[in-house]
């Protein structure tokens, strides 16, 4: 089994803010914008006791985090798409995700498919609601942090299908529109998660309910959120084993029962081959022990 972290989410380039955590450690993962997509901001639900009746899209939440310069009527891509809440859903619905480009190539050729599980984490800083509306901490931390995931069933490819093997209720997707060209591909979740040492129940694809540490990626102590704090069991057992696009050795520093890694400053899929790692089973139960 191989688990990839997959950088997803606004971030620097894509909404400009972080996602927030919500005053109660509640994650809101915001879809980038898109301007090709029909899936306003003002569409996607985000039910949520905490925040007032205004709040319940995501819709409120980017217009009061980017201080309107993204409105509700603006577009998002919903992708990865994990929460069957956030729109109405076709009979079948599964959580997917879609990747394209030069990312979707680091994919196929490090072979993702089916029992494969993405690990999707973000940017995320801590906000709070004054007056009715929301807003970030001040000198709150920026941080990476795990908040979603997706073992894979199965993978579609658009561009090499011609829609001919894409399930009805997928072809609503981002990735099923044309302008991705053949370099396209929608991983498909299974329907229960299937790790060991992780109990049965769980759906193949959702988000974490709430900001937990054992999830946080960035280094408590650090003031880039790219250096994360990781179990030692990371350390490369060889450069050519290491999680990908992190062979040079000198990102890595032992730290007792810990690493620190320096990660590069782009790049969206990290991959890490398990086969190498057999501590990752006992990590991944930690992740989710708590959701």
């Amino acid at each position: 089994m191989k688990v990839i972290l997959s950088r997803k989410g606004f971030d620097s380039a894509n909404g400009g803010v972080a996602n927030p955590i919500l005053p109660d450690g509640r994650l809101c993962p915001l879809p980038i914008p898109d301007a090709r997509s029909e899936r306003r901001y003002a569409d996607v639900r985000f039910a949520h006791a905490g925040l007032p009746a205004t709040h319940q899209q995501l819709g409120a939440l980017v217009f009061d985090l980017t201080n309107g310069k993204i409105g509700a009527n603006d577009c998002g891509h919903l992708d990865p798409d994990l929460d069957a809440g956030h729109v109405a859903r076709a009979a079948g619905w599964r959580p997917a995700f879609g990747q394209a480009g030069a990312a979707q190539g680091h994919l196929r050729n490090r072979s993702i498919g089916a029992g494969d599980l993405f690990l999707f984490y973000g940017w995320f800083r801590q906000t709070e609601l004054v007056d009715e509306r929301l807003q970030y901490v001040v000198n709150a931390p920026d941080v990476h942090v795990i908040y979603g995931w997706l073992q894979v069933d199965s993978v579609c490819e658009p561009g090499r299908d011609a829609g001919g093997n894409i399930p009805v209720w997928l072809r609503d997707h981002p990735h099923c529109a044309p302008g991705f060209g053949r370099r396209n591909a929608i991983y498909v979740a299974r329907k229960r998660l299937d790790l060991p040492c992780v109990s049965g129940g769980i759906g193949g694809g959702g988000l974490f309910s709430v900001h937990h540490p054992s999830r946080q990626l960035t280094a408590a102590a650090s003031t880039l959120r790219s250096q994360w704090h990781l179990p030692g069991w990371f350390y490369p057992t060889a450069p050519a084993h290491a999680l990908s696009y992190h062979g040079q050795m000198a990102r890595w520093q032992r730290r007792g029962e810990h690493v620190l890694l320096q990660t590069v400053g782009r790049g969206q899929e990290f991959v890490l081959d398990c086969a190498h790692y057999p501590q990752c089973a006992t990590w991944l139960a930690e992740l989710f022990a708590d959701r």
